[in-house]
């Protein structure tokens, strides 16, 4: 059975660092693409980076490309959401995904969703 766990959320002062994991169970990672997502209270989930298979492309959405890095270890079946100099509107659920195939914005083109991490950035 495919199975995304995310970990790493928590409270972080704004200004701060966290590292979020994402460990895929029952497949392998090879062939997807992963994309991280975050959803604030009242707001849509919105795209944040995705890294398409091999690591051969990542894109992340303005407010976060110079702050955020995503990384894959497939080996590992883990990909990872490296944030610095964390913000306020940072706050937000985070979830990973995968699609066959390469990154799309969309995450309605994502099958395969993990329950979340909280991550709150306090000002």
């Amino acid at each position: 059975q495919l199975q995304l766990v995310e970990s790493g959320g928590g409270l972080v002062q704004a200004g701060g660092s966290l590292r979020l994991s994402c460990v895929a169970s029952g497949f392998t990672l090879d062939d997807y693409a992963i994309g991280w997502f975050r959803q604030a209270p009242g707001k849509e989930r919105e795209s944040v980076s995705c890294i398409n298979p091999s690591a051969a492309l990542t894109m992340s959405v303005d407010s976060v490309k110079d702050r955020f890095t995503i990384s894959r270890d497939d080996a590992k079946k883990t990909a990872y959401l490296q944030g610095h100099n964390l913000k306020p509107d940072d706050t937000a659920v985070y979830y990973c995904a995968v699609r066959r195939g390469f990154c799309q914005q969309s995450p309605q083109s994502f099958t395969s969703w993990g329950q979340g991490t909280q991550v709150t950035v306090l000002s």
